[in-house]
């Protein structure tokens, strides 16, 4: 009895682990036209590009403290590869990623939609 307790639970988490997902993962296309991939990379979330001249380059590294909004790194290669802080708020389908520089006070930001 208490094997096949312990393999009910087992297949309750197994069943309940693709719900625990973060709503940022997925897929997303970019303004450019060119989609990107957001996956789990160590403890945050890694950008990256799936097709278009920086295919396989991650361009943003984020985490979230919860209610839908994400902050780290962000990546601009039309710049020589140089990094910003970045942050990132979900909303629905549209996932709006901004670079800033002077702590926030100046940003540059795009809405990537979900695939």
């Amino acid at each position: 009895m208490r094997t096949r307790g312990m393999l009910t639970v087992a297949a309750a988490l197994m069943m309940t682990g693709p719900t625990l997902a973060d709503p940022i993962e997925g897929t997303w296309r970019m303004p450019s036209g060119n989609d990107a991939t957001i996956a789990p990379c160590g403890s945050a979330f890694c950008l990256t590009y799936v097709n278009g001249p920086n295919t396989g380059k991650t361009f943003g590294r984020m985490s979230t403290p919860g209610d839908g909004s994400y902050e780290g790194t962000v990546t601009d290669y039309t710049r020589g590869g140089k990094e910003f802080t970045g942050k990132g708020k979900l909303a629905g389908d549209t996932l709006s990623v901004s670079g800033c520089i002077l702590g926030g006070l100046i940003c540059r930001s795009q809405a990537l939609k979900r695939l």
